[in-house]
């Protein structure tokens, strides 16, 4: 565990390691990258028992496919196209400033600091990390002291993997994190809540450094009159409940047409049992992490009774040695000022509101925030060219919920309440590069006929 106090001495490691190679080769690039998905591919069964201790239980498939998986493929993406992002650029030259030239270079920031979340803590922290090593910088990671075991072991590896002064993982509690958001980095990250974010943003304001904000919101799925229903109860059921439904980009809301919420229902209730045919008691089933999450959810689930909606379980809470596995439940026409409609759920409730119709449900969503995802079931391309236009958010996915996030080439980020900034890919190795203009003149060139003193007919000449 590191001491706040230690912490401006590792920052001033890594940036007297980036002074030292400010232009790091692709070559570099590409072994410090290697490393990264050495280190995950070959601990990925510790990654999986660590993360299963700190959240009481983690379905390991999930484990696997959210944390391991996405890290090496974004890892084998960058190194692929490493040396495409890496090339400068030319930029158009005004006619009247020829023969000069003009480009773009990427260069590295210097020192990149990452505050993950406790939801996915291999992902959160290393998918970032992927793209600030891949844009030349050096890293520090925050992991979050919700999942101590996944963070030691981080910490741990890293060491093991990587000079202090590439990339380090400081581990403690909440007093270290704001003491690292306070650190003077050449960028922040930082995924988590909006409440926090903005205590982040804050903090990094004092030093003017740049932040990337990954916040989540409220993610409504659209259930169109002319979607199929059993599809989308399928890929809604996948992306709500996977990690038991503590994904930031996970269906927070359904919108439905009010005469086919019933059918949905039971389309639901059929999709779920055949997901979780043990319910909770299924390995297959994640628990949630941490007792101040289970309370507050329960709080939610109690208010919303309290005001008469009809609730839906699909299981039976059960109880492990440390946590609980909440089952996946139904909230039937929640009124908007219940918490279940106002916060970010995070867990496996999911509120499913009957609405008049397409352009019903595209209101509702507008006079909202912006969430992180906004899913729609329809294939009436008028409908998906319509929601484009006229809705915001991250990101946008049709007919299927999450999978935007496992493309690389995609960037992914918030706007507006969920969050500024976007990574993954080239979108991250710009995020963590300053593109700098260069300009160059040619020997022979005519800029010195605009020297003062001013020619007014060549100014006329040249419409200036």
């Amino acid at each position: 565990m590191a001491n706040a106090r230690d912490l401006p001495a590792r920052l001033d490691e890594q940036r007297r390691a980036f002074a030292a190679e400010r232009f790091p080769s692709p070559a570099t690039r590409r072994d410090r990258l290697a490393r990264l998905a050495t280190m995950t591919r070959h601990h990925r069964d510790e990654i999986a028992q660590a993360i299963r201790q700190d959240f009481g239980h983690r379905a390991e498939a999930e484990t696997r496919l959210a944390e391991v998986a996405t890290v090496l493929q974004a890892v084998r993406h960058a190194r692929r196209h490493l040396r495409r992002w890496m090339r400068p650029r030319r930029a158009a030259m005004p006619l009247r400033l020829w023969p000069a030239r003009a480009r773009v270079h990427r260069q590295p920031l210097g020192v990149v600091g990452i505050i993950a979340p406790a939801n996915y803590p291999w992902n959160l922290a290393l998918l970032p990390a992927v793209d600030a090593l891949a844009a030349g910088n050096r890293v520090m990671i925050k992991p979050s002291e919700q999942t101590p075991t996944t963070s030691e072991l981080m910490a741990r590896l890293a060491a093991r993997y990587f000079a202090a002064d590439e990339l380090c993982v400081v581990t403690g509690d909440a007093d270290t994190a704001r003491a690292f958001a306070a650190l003077p980095f050449d960028h922040l990250l930082f995924t988590g809540s909006a409440r926090v974010g903005r205590e982040v943003a804050r903090a990094a304001a004092a030093n003017l450094t740049p932040v990337t904000l990954e916040l989540g919101g409220k993610t409504p799925a659209i259930v169109a009159d002319d979607a199929d229903l059993e599809h989308a109860a399928r890929r809604i059921a996948f992306g709500k409940w996977l990690n038991a439904g503590q994904t930031c980009i996970a269906p927070d809301y359904v919108l439905i047409d009010e005469p086919r919420l019933g059918a949905f229902v039971e389309a639901l209730t059929r999709t779920v049992k055949r997901f979780h045919p043990r319910g909770t008691a299924g390995d297959d089933y994640t628990a949630i992490l941490g007792e101040r999450h289970r309370e507050r959810l329960d709080a939610m689930l109690e208010e919303a009774r309290d005001h008469g909606c009809r609730v839906i379980p699909l299981g039976e809470p059960l109880e492990l040695r440390e946590g609980a596995k909440l089952p996946p439940t139904l909230v039937i026409d929640p009124h908007e000022g219940l918490a279940l409609m106002r916060e970010e759920i995070f867990g496996p409730w999911l509120p499913i509101l009957g609405v008049r119709d397409l352009e019903a449900a595209q209101a509702f969503i507008q006079r909202r925030p912006h969430p992180l995802a906004l899913y729609a079931f329809t294939d009436d391309p008028a409908r998906r060219r319509r929601l484009l236009r006229e809705t915001h958010s991250g990101g946008v996915v049709f007919n299927d919920t999450l999978w935007h996030n496992a493309v690389p080439a995609l960037p992914f980020g918030g706007v507006g309440e969920s969050g500024m900034g976007a990574y993954h890919g080239e979108a991250g190795f710009r995020r963590f590069s300053h593109e700098r203009g260069v300009f160059q003149q040619a020997r022979r060139n005519a800029a010195g006929l605009l020297d003062p003193p001013y020619r007014r007919w060549l100014l006329r000449l040249l419409g200036l």
